[in-house]
Protein backbone atom coordinates (compact mmCIF):
# COMPACT_ATOMS: atom_id res chain seq x y z
CA UNK A 1 0.00 0.00 0.00
CA UNK A 2 2.78 2.66 1.05
CA UNK A 3 4.54 1.63 -2.11
CA UNK A 4 1.63 2.35 -4.58
CA UNK A 5 0.87 5.80 -2.36
CA UNK A 6 4.61 6.03 -3.05
CA UNK A 7 4.17 6.07 -6.89
CA UNK A 8 0.74 8.01 -6.91
CA UNK A 9 2.78 10.77 -5.23
CA UNK A 10 5.42 10.79 -8.00
CA UNK A 11 3.04 10.51 -10.96
CA UNK A 12 0.84 13.58 -9.36
CA UNK A 13 4.22 15.45 -9.01
CA UNK A 14 4.72 15.19 -12.44
CA UNK A 15 1.24 16.55 -13.62
CA UNK A 16 1.76 20.07 -15.54
CA UNK A 17 -0.38 22.14 -14.31
CA UNK A 18 -0.95 24.71 -16.83
CA UNK A 19 -1.59 28.60 -16.04
CA UNK A 20 -5.55 29.22 -15.27
CA UNK A 21 -6.39 32.81 -16.19
CA UNK A 22 -8.34 33.74 -13.01
CA UNK A 23 -11.64 31.50 -13.04
CA UNK A 24 -11.62 31.07 -16.82
CA UNK A 25 -11.37 27.14 -15.75
CA UNK A 26 -15.06 27.52 -14.11
CA UNK A 27 -15.86 26.05 -17.22
CA UNK A 28 -19.45 27.22 -17.77
CA UNK A 29 -19.22 28.63 -21.36
CA UNK A 30 -22.51 29.03 -23.15
CA UNK A 31 -23.46 32.04 -21.10
CA UNK A 32 -20.89 34.47 -22.44
CA UNK A 33 -19.62 36.45 -19.18
CA UNK A 34 -15.91 37.74 -20.29
CA UNK A 35 -16.22 40.60 -17.72
CA UNK A 36 -13.02 41.09 -16.18
CA UNK A 37 -12.34 39.98 -12.41
CA UNK A 38 -10.45 42.92 -10.75
CA UNK A 39 -8.81 43.21 -7.03
CA UNK A 40 -5.55 40.66 -6.50
CA UNK A 41 -6.65 38.27 -9.06
CA UNK A 42 -4.86 40.70 -11.79
CA UNK A 43 -6.96 39.90 -15.19
CA UNK A 44 -8.87 37.24 -14.08
CA UNK A 45 -11.61 36.13 -15.86
CA UNK A 46 -14.97 33.97 -15.14
CA UNK A 47 -16.19 31.99 -18.59
CA UNK A 48 -19.59 30.42 -17.43
CA UNK A 49 -21.27 27.04 -19.24
CA UNK A 50 -24.61 26.11 -18.79
CA UNK A 51 -25.65 22.67 -17.94
CA UNK A 52 -26.59 20.83 -21.01
CA UNK A 53 -29.08 18.73 -19.68
CA UNK A 54 -32.85 20.06 -20.75
CA UNK A 55 -34.63 20.11 -16.84
CA UNK A 56 -37.99 18.10 -16.27
CA UNK A 57 -40.73 20.58 -17.35
CA UNK A 58 -43.03 19.59 -14.50
CA UNK A 59 -40.05 19.88 -11.72
CA UNK A 60 -39.16 23.62 -13.37
CA UNK A 61 -43.39 24.83 -13.42
CA UNK A 62 -43.73 23.53 -9.80
CA UNK A 63 -39.75 25.00 -8.63
CA UNK A 64 -40.81 28.31 -10.20
CA UNK A 65 -44.56 28.02 -8.44
CA UNK A 66 -42.97 27.52 -5.16
CA UNK A 67 -40.61 30.58 -6.05
CA UNK A 68 -43.89 32.90 -6.49
CA UNK A 69 -45.55 31.65 -3.36
CA UNK A 70 -42.69 32.34 -1.13
CA UNK A 71 -42.35 35.99 -2.62
CA UNK A 72 -45.74 36.51 -1.80
CA UNK A 73 -45.57 35.05 1.56
CA UNK A 74 -42.67 37.06 2.23
CA UNK A 75 -43.79 40.30 0.82
CA UNK A 76 -47.35 40.37 3.21
CA UNK A 77 -47.98 40.62 6.54
CA UNK A 78 -51.50 39.72 7.97
CA UNK A 79 -53.27 36.39 7.76
CA UNK A 80 -56.14 38.12 5.51
CA UNK A 81 -53.74 39.76 3.23
CA UNK A 82 -51.90 36.57 2.80
CA UNK A 83 -54.84 34.79 1.87
CA UNK A 84 -56.25 37.37 -0.75
CA UNK A 85 -52.72 37.80 -2.20
CA UNK A 86 -52.29 33.77 -2.42
CA UNK A 87 -55.58 33.32 -3.93
CA UNK A 88 -54.91 36.34 -6.78
CA UNK A 89 -52.02 34.43 -7.65
CA UNK A 90 -53.68 32.01 -9.60
CA UNK A 91 -51.72 28.95 -9.24
CA UNK A 92 -53.07 25.43 -8.84
CA UNK A 93 -51.80 23.84 -5.96
CA UNK A 94 -51.00 20.50 -5.95
CA UNK A 95 -49.22 18.25 -2.71
CA UNK A 96 -45.79 18.21 -4.78
CA UNK A 97 -46.11 22.38 -4.86
CA UNK A 98 -47.01 22.01 -1.53
CA UNK A 99 -44.36 20.29 -0.07
CA UNK A 100 -41.86 21.98 -1.96
CA UNK A 101 -43.09 25.63 -0.63
CA UNK A 102 -43.24 24.22 2.61
CA UNK A 103 -39.41 22.89 2.12
CA UNK A 104 -38.72 26.93 1.12
CA UNK A 105 -40.35 27.99 4.69
CA UNK A 106 -38.37 25.83 6.37
CA UNK A 107 -36.92 28.50 8.57
CA UNK A 108 -39.95 31.03 8.54
CA UNK A 109 -42.24 28.32 10.73
CA UNK A 110 -44.84 31.06 11.02
CA UNK A 111 -45.52 31.86 7.40
CA UNK A 112 -44.86 28.08 7.27
CA UNK A 113 -48.02 27.49 8.74
CA UNK A 114 -50.01 30.70 7.53
CA UNK A 115 -49.24 29.00 4.12
CA UNK A 116 -50.29 25.04 4.81
CA UNK A 117 -53.57 26.32 6.61
CA UNK A 118 -54.75 28.33 3.46
CA UNK A 119 -53.54 25.53 1.34
CA UNK A 120 -56.04 23.08 2.98
CA UNK A 121 -58.86 25.38 2.47
CA UNK A 122 -59.10 24.80 -1.30
CA UNK A 123 -61.00 22.92 -3.19
CA UNK A 124 -60.24 19.24 -3.22
CA UNK A 125 -57.05 19.48 -2.05
CA UNK A 126 -55.68 17.34 0.96
CA UNK A 127 -52.03 17.27 2.93
CA UNK A 128 -49.89 14.55 2.49
CA UNK A 129 -47.53 13.16 5.23
CA UNK A 130 -45.37 14.40 3.55
CA UNK A 131 -46.35 18.40 4.08
CA UNK A 132 -47.30 17.39 7.57
CA UNK A 133 -43.63 16.14 8.49
CA UNK A 134 -41.91 19.44 6.62
CA UNK A 135 -44.45 21.67 8.51
CA UNK A 136 -43.10 20.13 11.38
CA UNK A 137 -39.89 20.76 10.79
CA UNK A 138 -40.40 24.04 10.32
CA UNK A 139 -42.38 24.64 13.31
CA UNK A 140 -40.10 22.51 15.34
CA UNK A 141 -37.26 25.40 14.57
CA UNK A 142 -38.96 27.94 16.29
CA UNK A 143 -39.83 25.82 19.06
CA UNK A 144 -43.88 25.58 18.82
CA UNK A 145 -44.20 22.30 20.15
CA UNK A 146 -48.09 22.51 21.61
CA UNK A 147 -48.87 23.36 17.86
CA UNK A 148 -46.36 20.35 16.65
CA UNK A 149 -48.96 18.06 18.78
CA UNK A 150 -52.17 19.70 17.55
CA UNK A 151 -50.59 18.30 13.95
CA UNK A 152 -49.70 14.62 15.33
CA UNK A 153 -53.75 14.23 16.21
CA UNK A 154 -54.80 15.78 13.48
CA UNK A 155 -52.54 13.16 11.49
CA UNK A 156 -53.59 10.26 13.60
CA UNK A 157 -56.95 10.67 12.59
CA UNK A 158 -56.16 10.81 8.70
CA UNK A 159 -54.43 8.33 8.63
CA UNK A 160 -51.30 10.10 8.13
CA UNK A 161 -49.51 9.29 11.16
CA UNK A 162 -45.66 7.59 11.15
CA UNK A 163 -42.82 6.74 12.84
CA UNK A 164 -41.08 9.45 10.60
CA UNK A 165 -43.22 12.07 12.44
CA UNK A 166 -41.85 10.83 15.55
CA UNK A 167 -38.13 11.08 14.88
CA UNK A 168 -38.73 13.93 13.41
CA UNK A 169 -40.25 16.13 16.45
CA UNK A 170 -37.34 13.77 18.67
CA UNK A 171 -35.02 15.52 16.82
CA UNK A 172 -36.34 19.01 17.14
CA UNK A 173 -36.52 18.55 20.76
CA UNK A 174 -32.67 17.72 21.06
CA UNK A 175 -31.88 20.47 18.79
CA UNK A 176 -33.36 22.71 21.13
CA UNK A 177 -31.72 21.27 24.72
CA UNK A 178 -35.11 19.36 25.54
CA UNK A 179 -33.56 16.03 25.75
CA UNK A 180 -36.20 14.59 28.87
CA UNK A 181 -38.48 15.42 26.00
CA UNK A 182 -36.72 14.12 23.17
CA UNK A 183 -36.70 11.01 24.73
CA UNK A 184 -40.63 11.23 25.68
CA UNK A 185 -41.26 12.00 22.20
CA UNK A 186 -39.56 8.14 21.54
CA UNK A 187 -41.72 6.72 23.67
CA UNK A 188 -44.85 8.11 22.89
CA UNK A 189 -45.02 5.95 19.79
CA UNK A 190 -46.63 3.68 21.90
CA UNK A 191 -49.66 5.53 23.00
CA UNK A 192 -50.29 5.85 19.29
CA UNK A 193 -50.20 2.15 18.62
CA UNK A 194 -46.82 1.63 17.31
CA UNK A 195 -44.43 -0.63 18.26
CA UNK A 196 -41.00 0.53 19.42
CA UNK A 197 -38.61 -1.03 17.26
CA UNK A 198 -34.45 -1.17 17.16
CA UNK A 199 -34.19 1.07 14.53
CA UNK A 200 -36.66 3.43 16.21
CA UNK A 201 -34.05 3.03 19.39
CA UNK A 202 -31.05 3.63 16.85
CA UNK A 203 -32.72 6.90 16.09
CA UNK A 204 -33.00 8.23 18.92
CA UNK A 205 -30.03 7.85 19.87
CA UNK A 206 -28.75 9.46 16.15
CA UNK A 207 -30.93 12.54 17.19
CA UNK A 208 -29.29 12.76 20.56
CA UNK A 209 -25.74 12.49 19.69
CA UNK A 210 -26.28 14.54 16.70
CA UNK A 211 -27.80 17.16 19.04
CA UNK A 212 -24.56 17.42 21.03
CA UNK A 213 -25.54 15.19 23.48
CA UNK A 214 -24.13 11.79 23.19
CA UNK A 215 -23.54 11.74 26.84
CA UNK A 216 -27.59 11.53 26.79
CA UNK A 217 -27.70 8.99 24.04
CA UNK A 218 -24.72 7.21 26.01
CA UNK A 219 -26.85 6.86 29.01
CA UNK A 220 -29.71 5.71 26.82
CA UNK A 221 -28.02 3.15 25.09
CA UNK A 222 -26.73 1.75 28.38
CA UNK A 223 -30.02 1.80 30.09
CA UNK A 224 -31.97 -0.14 27.64
CA UNK A 225 -29.38 -2.22 25.98
CA UNK A 226 -29.89 -5.82 26.29
CA UNK A 227 -33.44 -5.34 27.85
CA UNK A 228 -35.83 -3.18 25.94
CA UNK A 229 -33.60 -3.69 22.74
CA UNK A 230 -30.56 -5.58 21.59
CA UNK A 231 -28.48 -3.19 19.97
CA UNK A 232 -26.58 -3.90 16.31
CA UNK A 233 -23.43 -2.31 14.50
CA UNK A 234 -25.41 0.54 13.46
CA UNK A 235 -26.44 1.34 17.50
CA UNK A 236 -22.41 1.06 18.02
CA UNK A 237 -21.47 3.58 15.25
CA UNK A 238 -24.03 5.52 16.06
CA UNK A 239 -22.47 6.37 19.57
CA UNK A 240 -18.80 5.96 18.03
CA UNK A 241 -19.81 9.26 15.55
CA UNK A 242 -21.35 10.97 18.52
CA UNK A 243 -18.08 10.56 20.55
CA UNK A 244 -15.96 11.32 17.53
CA UNK A 245 -17.96 14.81 17.20
CA UNK A 246 -16.85 15.69 20.45
CA UNK A 247 -13.04 14.95 20.32
CA UNK A 248 -13.80 12.48 22.71
CA UNK A 249 -11.32 9.94 21.81
CA UNK A 250 -11.63 7.67 25.66
CA UNK A 251 -14.87 7.62 25.11
CA UNK A 252 -14.52 6.39 21.27
CA UNK A 253 -12.15 3.74 22.24
CA UNK A 254 -14.02 2.75 24.97
CA UNK A 255 -17.37 1.93 22.34
CA UNK A 256 -14.93 0.66 20.26
CA UNK A 257 -13.88 -1.87 22.27
CA UNK A 258 -17.19 -3.40 24.22
CA UNK A 259 -18.62 -3.05 20.39
CA UNK A 260 -15.92 -5.80 19.66
CA UNK A 261 -16.53 -7.66 22.60
CA UNK A 262 -20.34 -7.75 21.98
CA UNK A 263 -19.18 -9.78 18.90
CA UNK A 264 -19.25 -7.06 16.41
CA UNK A 265 -16.28 -6.50 13.72
CA UNK A 266 -15.67 -2.82 12.04
CA UNK A 267 -17.79 -2.70 8.85
CA UNK A 268 -16.80 0.12 6.51
CA UNK A 269 -19.25 2.49 7.72
CA UNK A 270 -17.72 2.23 11.22
CA UNK A 271 -14.03 2.30 9.95
CA UNK A 272 -15.40 5.75 8.07
CA UNK A 273 -16.70 6.86 11.30
CA UNK A 274 -13.64 6.26 13.14
CA UNK A 275 -11.42 8.33 10.19
CA UNK A 276 -13.70 10.93 10.25
CA UNK A 277 -13.49 11.17 14.48
CA UNK A 278 -9.24 10.48 13.68
CA UNK A 279 -9.42 13.27 11.37
CA UNK A 280 -11.46 15.92 13.22
CA UNK A 281 -9.09 15.54 15.98
CA UNK A 282 -6.39 16.36 13.86
CA UNK A 283 -4.64 12.34 14.28
CA UNK A 284 -4.27 12.21 10.65
CA UNK A 285 -1.31 9.52 11.18
CA UNK A 286 -3.98 7.48 13.30
CA UNK A 287 -6.82 8.11 10.36
CA UNK A 288 -3.83 7.17 7.81
CA UNK A 289 -3.25 4.24 9.78
CA UNK A 290 -7.02 2.90 10.16
CA UNK A 291 -7.29 3.23 5.90
CA UNK A 292 -4.37 0.28 5.90
CA UNK A 293 -6.11 -1.28 8.46
CA UNK A 294 -9.16 -1.92 6.72
CA UNK A 295 -7.29 -2.40 3.22
CA UNK A 296 -5.18 -5.19 5.10
CA UNK A 297 -8.64 -7.26 5.95
CA UNK A 298 -10.01 -6.71 2.92
CA UNK A 299 -12.58 -4.60 3.48
CA UNK A 300 -13.02 -1.69 0.46
CA UNK A 301 -13.35 1.97 1.30
CA UNK A 302 -16.10 3.92 0.44
CA UNK A 303 -16.04 7.25 -1.67
CA UNK A 304 -16.71 9.03 1.73
CA UNK A 305 -13.39 7.93 3.22
CA UNK A 306 -11.88 9.64 0.39
CA UNK A 307 -13.58 12.32 0.90
CA UNK A 308 -12.70 12.37 4.74
CA UNK A 309 -9.36 11.76 4.12
CA UNK A 310 -8.62 14.41 1.97
CA UNK A 311 -10.89 17.24 3.47
CA UNK A 312 -8.63 16.26 6.89
CA UNK A 313 -5.24 16.41 4.93
CA UNK A 314 -6.08 19.13 2.94
CA UNK A 315 -7.19 21.49 5.66
CA UNK A 316 -3.83 20.37 7.09
CA UNK A 317 -2.14 21.89 4.27
CA UNK A 318 -0.91 18.08 3.56
CA UNK A 319 -2.24 18.27 -0.36
CA UNK A 320 0.51 16.07 -2.21
CA UNK A 321 -1.26 13.32 0.59
CA UNK A 322 -4.86 14.76 0.07
CA UNK A 323 -4.16 14.42 -3.89
CA UNK A 324 -2.43 10.96 -3.56
CA UNK A 325 -6.28 9.56 -2.58
CA UNK A 326 -8.28 11.60 -4.97
CA UNK A 327 -5.94 9.21 -7.66
CA UNK A 328 -6.79 6.35 -5.27
CA UNK A 329 -10.70 7.44 -5.15
CA UNK A 330 -10.32 7.54 -9.39
CA UNK A 331 -8.74 4.05 -9.34
CA UNK A 332 -11.01 2.50 -6.54
CA UNK A 333 -13.71 1.92 -9.57
CA UNK A 334 -16.54 4.22 -7.94
CA UNK A 335 -18.08 6.65 -10.16
CA UNK A 336 -16.83 10.15 -10.01
CA UNK A 337 -18.99 11.98 -6.77
CA UNK A 338 -19.40 15.72 -6.38
CA UNK A 339 -18.40 15.64 -2.74
CA UNK A 340 -15.11 13.94 -3.49
CA UNK A 341 -13.90 16.90 -5.61
CA UNK A 342 -15.30 19.22 -3.71
CA UNK A 343 -12.74 18.37 -1.03
CA UNK A 344 -9.92 18.28 -3.30
CA UNK A 345 -11.01 21.80 -4.49
CA UNK A 346 -10.84 22.90 -0.63
CA UNK A 347 -7.61 21.32 -0.42
CA UNK A 348 -5.63 23.45 -3.46
CA UNK A 349 -7.86 26.49 -1.26
CA UNK A 350 -6.33 25.38 1.58
CA UNK A 351 -2.49 25.90 0.07
CA UNK A 352 -3.81 28.92 -1.59
CA UNK A 353 -3.83 27.33 -5.00
CA UNK A 354 -6.96 28.94 -6.34
CA UNK A 355 -5.92 28.35 -9.68
CA UNK A 356 -5.98 24.55 -9.57
CA UNK A 357 -8.76 25.21 -7.78
CA UNK A 358 -10.94 26.31 -10.88
CA UNK A 359 -8.82 23.84 -13.12
CA UNK A 360 -10.12 21.10 -11.51
CA UNK A 361 -14.00 22.79 -11.42
CA UNK A 362 -13.65 22.70 -15.34
CA UNK A 363 -12.42 19.06 -14.91
CA UNK A 364 -15.55 18.26 -12.84
CA UNK A 365 -17.71 19.87 -15.53
CA UNK A 366 -16.29 17.98 -18.25
CA UNK A 367 -16.78 14.65 -16.09
CA UNK A 368 -20.18 15.32 -15.49
CA UNK A 369 -20.13 15.43 -11.59
CA UNK A 370 -20.81 19.26 -10.83
CA UNK A 371 -19.76 21.53 -10.40
CA UNK A 372 -22.48 22.68 -7.36
CA UNK A 373 -23.44 25.40 -5.19
CA UNK A 374 -21.25 23.68 -2.30
CA UNK A 375 -18.33 23.57 -4.94
CA UNK A 376 -18.58 27.39 -5.00
CA UNK A 377 -19.17 27.75 -1.45
CA UNK A 378 -16.23 26.52 -0.43
CA UNK A 379 -14.07 29.06 -2.89
CA UNK A 380 -15.74 32.01 -1.81
CA UNK A 381 -15.20 31.03 1.54
CA UNK A 382 -11.23 30.75 0.42
CA UNK A 383 -11.60 33.84 -1.56
CA UNK A 384 -13.24 36.03 1.56
CA UNK A 385 -10.85 34.62 4.06
CA UNK A 386 -7.68 35.93 1.29
CA UNK A 387 -9.43 39.55 1.04
CA UNK A 388 -10.13 38.82 -2.52
CA UNK A 389 -14.09 39.99 -2.01
CA UNK A 390 -14.30 41.97 -5.59
CA UNK A 391 -13.34 38.17 -7.20
CA UNK A 392 -15.71 36.32 -4.65
CA UNK A 393 -18.67 38.66 -5.44
CA UNK A 394 -18.33 38.43 -9.36
CA UNK A 395 -18.26 33.95 -9.00
CA UNK A 396 -21.38 35.18 -6.90
CA UNK A 397 -22.91 37.03 -9.76
CA UNK A 398 -22.15 34.31 -12.33
CA UNK A 399 -23.70 31.55 -10.15
CA UNK A 400 -27.07 33.31 -9.75
CA UNK A 401 -27.30 32.91 -13.78
CA UNK A 402 -25.88 29.14 -13.80
CA UNK A 403 -28.31 26.34 -13.69
CA UNK A 404 -26.97 23.98 -11.36
CA UNK A 405 -25.07 26.11 -9.48
CA UNK A 406 -27.83 28.68 -8.07
CA UNK A 407 -26.64 30.09 -4.79
CA UNK A 408 -28.20 28.01 -1.74
CA UNK A 409 -28.95 29.72 1.78
CA UNK A 410 -25.41 28.80 2.92
CA UNK A 411 -23.99 30.56 -0.36
CA UNK A 412 -26.22 34.17 0.81
CA UNK A 413 -24.78 33.69 4.09
CA UNK A 414 -21.39 33.87 3.01
CA UNK A 415 -21.92 36.61 0.91
CA UNK A 416 -23.87 38.62 3.30
CA UNK A 417 -21.43 38.23 5.76
CA UNK A 418 -18.46 39.20 3.59
CA UNK A 419 -20.33 42.20 3.14
CA UNK A 420 -21.47 42.83 6.96
CA UNK A 421 -17.59 42.52 7.67
CA UNK A 422 -16.07 45.05 4.75
CA UNK A 423 -18.71 47.90 6.49
CA UNK A 424 -20.47 47.50 3.17
CA UNK A 425 -23.89 46.94 4.83
CA UNK A 426 -25.45 48.51 1.50
CA UNK A 427 -24.38 45.37 -0.44
CA UNK A 428 -25.44 43.08 2.18
CA UNK A 429 -28.52 44.25 1.73
CA UNK A 430 -28.59 43.87 -2.29
CA UNK A 431 -27.75 40.52 -1.88
CA UNK A 432 -30.37 40.30 0.72
CA UNK A 433 -33.32 41.64 -1.92
CA UNK A 434 -32.00 39.17 -4.41
CA UNK A 435 -32.01 36.08 -2.17
CA UNK A 436 -35.53 37.05 -1.56
CA UNK A 437 -36.61 38.04 -4.95
CA UNK A 438 -35.61 34.27 -5.13
CA UNK A 439 -37.89 32.60 -2.67
CA UNK A 440 -34.86 31.86 -0.30
CA UNK A 441 -35.79 32.92 3.33
CA UNK A 442 -33.03 33.39 6.16
CA UNK A 443 -32.72 32.46 9.50
CA UNK A 444 -31.91 33.15 12.33
CA UNK A 445 -28.21 33.75 12.45
CA UNK A 446 -28.33 35.69 8.78
CA UNK A 447 -31.22 38.00 10.74
CA UNK A 448 -27.78 38.16 13.63
CA UNK A 449 -25.67 39.16 11.21
CA UNK A 450 -27.01 41.20 9.25
CA UNK A 451 -29.09 43.36 12.58
CA UNK A 452 -25.52 43.72 14.05
CA UNK A 453 -24.29 45.67 11.50
CA UNK A 454 -26.60 47.77 10.50
CA UNK A 455 -26.24 48.51 14.50
CA UNK A 456 -22.86 48.91 14.10
CA UNK A 457 -23.62 51.65 11.59
CA UNK A 458 -25.51 53.00 13.21
CA UNK A 459 -28.85 52.49 10.42
CA UNK A 460 -31.27 52.07 12.79
CA UNK A 461 -34.18 52.31 11.23
CA UNK A 462 -33.36 49.65 9.02
CA UNK A 463 -32.09 47.40 11.69
CA UNK A 464 -35.96 47.57 13.60
CA UNK A 465 -37.26 46.70 10.03
CA UNK A 466 -35.10 43.92 10.02
CA UNK A 467 -35.87 42.91 13.27
CA UNK A 468 -39.67 43.15 13.10
CA UNK A 469 -39.48 40.82 9.87
CA UNK A 470 -37.78 38.65 11.91
CA UNK A 471 -40.68 38.32 14.52
CA UNK A 472 -42.94 38.51 11.61
CA UNK A 473 -41.53 34.58 10.49
CA UNK A 474 -41.47 33.78 14.08
CA UNK A 475 -37.96 33.70 14.72
CA UNK A 476 -36.84 34.46 18.47
CA UNK A 477 -34.10 36.62 18.29
CA UNK A 478 -30.80 35.85 20.35
CA UNK A 479 -29.97 37.32 23.65
CA UNK A 480 -26.88 39.24 22.38
CA UNK A 481 -28.22 40.52 19.00
CA UNK A 482 -31.18 41.85 20.74
CA UNK A 483 -28.86 43.57 23.99
CA UNK A 484 -27.21 44.77 20.46
CA UNK A 485 -29.83 46.29 19.20
CA UNK A 486 -31.33 47.87 22.46
CA UNK A 487 -27.82 49.65 23.05
CA UNK A 488 -28.11 51.49 19.91
CA UNK A 489 -31.43 52.42 20.61
CA UNK A 490 -30.76 53.37 23.62
CA UNK A 491 -27.62 55.54 22.78
CA UNK A 492 -29.12 56.84 20.10
CA UNK A 493 -32.69 58.36 22.47
CA UNK A 494 -34.88 56.01 21.26
CA UNK A 495 -36.55 54.20 24.21
CA UNK A 496 -39.76 53.96 23.38
CA UNK A 497 -38.70 51.92 20.36
CA UNK A 498 -36.88 50.09 22.39
CA UNK A 499 -40.06 49.32 24.83
CA UNK A 500 -42.00 48.54 21.73
CA UNK A 501 -39.56 45.98 20.57
CA UNK A 502 -39.84 44.21 24.07
CA UNK A 503 -43.49 44.42 24.16
CA UNK A 504 -43.11 42.37 20.79
CA UNK A 505 -40.97 39.98 22.09
CA UNK A 506 -43.41 39.63 24.94
CA UNK A 507 -46.35 39.20 22.57
CA UNK A 508 -44.67 36.76 20.55
CA UNK A 509 -43.41 34.68 23.73
CA UNK A 510 -46.40 34.77 25.40
CA UNK A 511 -48.97 33.89 22.14
CA UNK A 512 -48.70 30.54 20.61
CA UNK A 513 -49.58 29.91 16.96
CA UNK A 514 -52.95 28.55 16.08
CA UNK A 515 -52.53 24.94 15.17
Amino acid sequence: MTRILSGLRLAVGRISLPHINAVSALGFRTLNFHRSIHGRSGDAHLVIDASDRIPDVESSRIADNADKLCKILSSHRGSYSVESALGSAGIEISPALVFEVLKKLSNAGARALSFFRWAEKQEGFKHTAESYNTLIEALGKIKQFKVVWSLVSDMKSKGLLTKETFALISRRYARARKVKEAIEAFERMEKFGMKLELQDFNRLIDNLSKSRHVESAQHVFDKWKNGKFQPDIKSYSILLEGWGQEQNMLRLDEVYREMRDDGFEPDAVTYGIIINAYCKARKYDDAIQMFHEMEEKNIKPTPHIYCTLINGLGSEKRLNEAMNFFELSKASGFAPEAPTYNALVGSYCWSQRIYDAYRLVDEMRQRGVGPNSRTFDIILHHLIKARRTKEAYTIFQKMSHTPGCEPSLSTYEIMVRMFCNEERTDMALRVWDQMKAKGVLPGMHMFSTLINSLCHENKLDDACKYFQEMLDMGIRPPAQMFSNLKQALLDGGKKDTVLELIQKIEKLRKTPLVG
